[in-house]
């Protein structure tokens, strides 16, 4: 059992159990020793519902990355290869194949399409002519992979751009089908909410497949109120802006990866008399960040300028409590001091862990060229000098800064602004492909076709409207005991919360008129219960809602909804399912054509 799943009001664990099973079942219909043959993009998420010790007790002896050629020798008899559902992974595959066919004694080979088979695959494989040697060719459908007790991902790092770029609704049916293994577990969504085009589309499959399996009723009690799914281009600005909760920087700066970050080792480094700082690891520091980690559950969500307060109070309760040593006179009090001992060292490995993070997070934070970043992002955020060309873009494309920094701030400056005067647009265009190269105009379309980067229609600039009547601008925001989601952002409140906090009070029929400014439709949807299983809510009994973000969702984000989820009278708390955890570089790299 995975005890992070469960602290919350749902207890993802049954979500685990049931695809841990479905994984199990699978690899029991391969008689015989195995090896598997990973899709290297799949070994993050498969980490976080089976490790290695469950694969070893279905007897899986070796593992290998999919790679061209020949396979690495292994006396085994079944391979298995799990992979996605991609062409180019096929020609692989085939010539894996080929080459152990030339090997020597026969294998047994299946393959494990996830999250779905392909036909197209299929017949690649076909034409390769190795479709007949697989004997066992299943999918295995991860749709949603539970991160934390409150959050699951799809991990599909190409919804955005299959969404609205290639109009591909692949990971939108991915999305729907995980919706209802949600509901086949945890019983149907009595209510369905939406803002946006994919929404509308995900609502449309979730209500068909619905129908199509009406023979069977679903008699689990629902555990879930409400389900809103939201469109990520309803709220572009969001992920553009810089992150200021703990746990949304280590992710701006570092990069967080299914749980998982990496960090410059030498911070961690265990300090001894006389080294001289000689023989200092070379290798990254690799941290599991998630809340079976007390204090990381306790800091991961609090504006960066908060943690230190938190770290150092936490400093002197643990010294405290090894000092109580001294005080244990009688063998109880040994005793018992002895029993804390493996909680307390934990809790000071994480301490020491978490400063370090802290003061490498302080030498970016601190630096002058973050402060003016973050200076120009709040002038455009709260509406300042949004329709002319910005002289710190200006400066940041002449010293050649990194393309993904002046392309997010050119696409806040867009966002802000309804679309840029299209003077302005072709001047930062100009001086872009002058400066990166003119191979980067694929990408410049390919924002512009996102609706990031694109000339003001109409001539009117809606931002104004929308932050005055969302509130999405604070300007006295407390940062140490905040009392607004704007905390995560140091005074600007994410678009899409907003959305979620009004939604569940008052109401949306509050703000109609920005929600017909804001792109695609919102709509309502009922889904009957059968009689028995309505809802009779306690008095002091919050609601719980499943909010979707389709095309990603950022740590700030998420960070907003538990504020949300922890008021005394907020009323809802929310469950968070996107189709992948992302920031505004990660973003912004998915939208770039790679230069041939």
């Amino acid at each position: 059992m995975a005890a992070h799943l469960s602290y919350g009001r749902v207890n993802l664990n049954v979500l685990r159990e049931a695809v841990r099973r479905e994984l199990r079942e699978f690899l029991d219909k391969c008689a015989g020793s195995k090896a598997i043959v990973w899709d290297e993009y799949l070994t993050g998420p498969f980490g976080l519902i089976a490790q290695y010790s469950l694969l070893k007790e279905h007897e899986v002896e070796k593992m290998f990355t999919l790679k061209g050629s020949r396979l690495p020798a292994a006396d085994v008899k079944n391979i298995i290869f799990f992979v996605r559902p991609r062409l180019e992974l096929m020609d692989i595959i085939a010539e894996n194949v080929l080459s152990e066919d030339k090997r020597g004694p026969a294998r047994d080979f299946h393959i494990l399409f996830v999250p779905r088979r392909s036909l197209l695959c299929e017949q690649r494989l076909k034409d390769l002519g190795v479709l007949g040697s697989f004997i066992h060719r299943e999918e295995y459908s991860l749709d949603l992979i539970p991160f934390d007790g409150d959050l699951l991902s799809m991990e599909s790092e190409g919804a955005f751009k299959e969404c609205y770029l290639d109009s591909d609704q692949t990971s939108l049916y991915h999305a729907a089908k995980g919706l209802m293994t949600l509901q086949a577990l945890y019983g149907t969504i009595p209510q369905i909410f939406g803002k946006g085009e994919c929404a509308r589309q995900v609502a449309n499959m979730m209500i068909r497949m619905k129908r199509e399996f009406t023979g069977s009723q679903n008699s689990i009690f629902p555990v879930f109120d409400n389900l809103l799914l939201l469109d990520r281009n309803v709220d572009l600005l969001t992920p553009l802006a810089t992150q200021l909760t703990y746990e949304g920087l280590i992710d701006e700066i570092y990069g967080i990866q299914n749980s998982y970050v990496k960090l410059p080792p030498e911070k961690f480094a265990p300090k001894k008399q006389g080294d001289g700082g000689k023989d200092l690891p070379t290798e990254a520091k690799k941290l599991q960040l998630n809340s079976a980690e007390e204090l990381y559950a306790e800091i991961r969500d609090k504006n960066f300028n908060a943690v230190g307060s938190v770290l150092s109070k936490k400093a002197k309760v643990i010294s405290a409590a090894f000092e109580e040593r001294h005080n244990a006179k009688t063998v109880g009090e040994i005793k018992q001091f002895v029993s804390q001992l493996p909680h307390m060292q934990a809790a000071r490995g994480s301490l020491a862990n978490h400063t370090s993070i802290a003061e490498l997070i302080k030498d970016v934070t601190t630096s002058e060229d973050f402060f003016d970043k973050l200076t120009v992002e709040q002038e455009f955020m709260s509406g300042i000098d949004t329709d002319k060309v910005n002289s710190y873009i200006e400066d940041c494309i002449a010293q050649k800064h990194p393309l993904i920094k002046v392309l997010r701030l050119v696409c806040l400056q867009s966002v802000c602004n309804s679309g840029l005067k299209q003077k302005v647009l072709d001047y930062y265009k100009r001086e872009i492909l002058q400066t990166y190269g003119y191979e980067h105009i694929l990408t410049l379309y390919n924002l512009e076709k996102a609706g990031l980067l694109k000339p003001q229609t109409g001539g009117r600039n809606n931002y104004p409207t929308i932050r005055k009547t969302l509130r999405l601008w604070m300007d006295d925001v407390n940062e140490q005991n905040p009392t607004d989601i704007s905390y995560v952002y140091s005074g600007y409140a994410p678009l899409s919360v907003r959305l979620a906090q009004l939604l569940s009070r008052p109401g949306w029929r509050s703000i109609e008129e920005v929600l017909r400014i804001l792109p695609g439709p919102h709509f309502e949807e009922r889904q009957p219960l059968p009689t028995g299983l309505q809802k009779k809510r306690q008095p002091g009994e919050n609601r719980v809602t499943l909010i979707f973000f389709l095309g990603g969702v950022t740590f700030a984000e998420i960070a907003a909804l538990r504020f949300l989820s922890q008021l005394e009278d907020g009323g809802t708390e929310y469950v968070i399912a996107t189709t992948k955890l992302m920031n505004g570089a990660s973003w912004i790299e998915s939208l770039m054509e790679k230069p041939f």
